[in-house]
């Protein structure tokens, strides 16, 4: 029998799952779909689409230990736990791989789920609720939200990256209401003229509730008036478009209707900021906040959580009015984090939330790099190249698509044989600052 410290030391490599959503880039143009297979030892099936990896302890999409028997180089002298055991399990039997403060906080269970998402069009408009909010609807209606957590998330782009994210600007919004008619004929003119008479002295609160009821008019108008008014709102843009350049906004509407025809999800685009992200660049959302991602690849890390609630661009369940009634309404651009450099070779983005942050590592040919020690667990996982990882107890190849769980309290390095890319996510580390 192996005492706990020896279990808490190793390193475990793990197999993860996939998720085949219709949304997901096909075959070999996913960036997900060659991470798993390498992960997996799978075939790419050509005609599929490959959406997201996940990497962590979630049902809907579990990691399993990858078994002895598969070890990459059998004289290496990595464990890899039983055959089949999820990581989930795996870590209720041995609490002390995530650390005494996580245990505390979060009980026996991981505070975060990793995954990388491969985006051919656009994902749902949809928030994900609070963690009252979350518990409320599990209890309501446990086949579709399928847990009772809420979801802060990141995404830090791989690739060039678009979304959807939060409201525009009181101004934009009167300018987005001049230049779309066939937004005033859904809502009305009274709620039109509501929000035109606004000014930036009103109080913010205000501003939310006209925003609100301009917002929940637009999302509850019938099929037949969505159908009518994106029509009208296409034929109009494909005109003007003869005469003047047409803005990025429109464009991505044209776009978004070419992807989801007659969708309500179309018109409300345009109350939502455009956001471009460079490779390296990297978007939050807290709770409650509306998204959606609509193009490229990118590393996303979130609390342990499934809850969507979802009102266009979708051809799932919508649930309009929650959507509608959970929204803070807020307005302005994101926050773009770029990352804080720690040493050559590491950049940290840290979002304001506790249950995660994540490093992005490039570590060009022959170069060695520290990870030091922290309180938590992480997850590492390799995009590209290879290398050899030490720790005080072993040694052991990694290569792209490997995905390993690092037990709290243990210094890891990697030393690379080729340009090396590496994603580690781990807990917050202002969480342990504070605590």
């Amino acid at each position: 029998m192996e005492s706990e410290t020896a279990i808490a030391s190793k390193v475990q490599r793990l197999r993860c799952s996939v998720q085949n959503y219709d949304w997901g880039r096909k075959g070999v143009d996913s960036t997900v779909a060659e991470l798993y297979a390498l992960n997996s030892g799978s075939e790419i099936d050509p005609e599929k689409p490959y959406a997201e990896i996940w990497m962590g302890t979630h049902d809907s999409g579990p990691s399993f230990l990858v078994p002895s028997e598969h070890k990459s180089n059998g004289n290496l002298s990595v464990e890899f736990g039983s055959h089949g055991e999820s990581l989930k399990s795996w870590i209720s039997k041995n609490p002390s791989v995530l650390g005494e403060k996580v245990v505390q906080r979060w009980g026996s269970d991981l505070p975060f789920l990793f995954k990388v998402l491969s985006v051919a069009k656009a994902l749902s408009i949809q928030a994900h609720p609070d963690k009252e909010l979350a518990k409320t609807l599990h209890k309501l209606q446990p086949s579709v939200y399928k847990d009772d957590n809420h979801k802060p998330e990141m995404a830090l782009a791989i690739t060039d990256f678009e979304a959807l994210c939060g409201f525009i600007s009181l101004q934009e919004l009167k300018s987005v209401l001049h230049d779309v008619p066939e937004i005033v004929e859904l809502v009305g003119s009274t709620d039109a003229n509501q929000l035109l008479n606004l000014s930036d002295q009103d109080a913010e609160e205000k501003v939310k509730i006209v925003l609100r009821s301009i917002f929940t008019k637009l999302m509850s108008a019938s099929k037949e008036m969505i159908i009518e008014a994106t029509s009208k709102l296409k034929d109009r843009l494909h005109f003007e478009s003869q005469v003047r350049q047409l803005t990025d906004k429109e464009r991505l509407v044209l776009e978004l209707e070419k992807q989801y025809p007659a969708d309500v999800g179309v018109i409300s685009a345009f109350f939502f900021n455009y956001v471009k992200l460079n490779p390296g660049e990297a978007l939050y959302l807290g709770p409650n906040e509306p998204h959606a991602y609509l193009f490229g690849e990118c590393i996303e890390c979130m609390a342990t959580s499934d809850n969507v609630v979802r009102a266009g661009l979708t051809p799932k369940h919508r649930d309009v009015n929650t959507l509608c009634s959970m929204l803070t309404y807020k307005q302005g651009y994101p926050e773009i984090l770029q990352g804080v450099p720690l040493n050559p070779y590491v950049r940290r983005y840290l979002p304001p939330f506790d249950e995660f942050e994540v490093d992005s590592c490039n570590l060009p040919r022959l170069e060695s790099v520290a990870f030091p020690a922290v309180p938590g667990p992480s997850i590492s996982m390799v995009t590209r190249g290879e290398g050899i990882m030490h720790t005080s107890f072993l040694e052991d190849v990694i290569a792209e698509g490997d995905v390993l769980f690092i037990p709290a309290d243990t210094e890891f390095s990697i030393t690379s044989a080729s340009d090396l890319q590496l994603y580690r996510t781990g807990v917050n580390s202002k969480f342990f600052q504070a605590s």
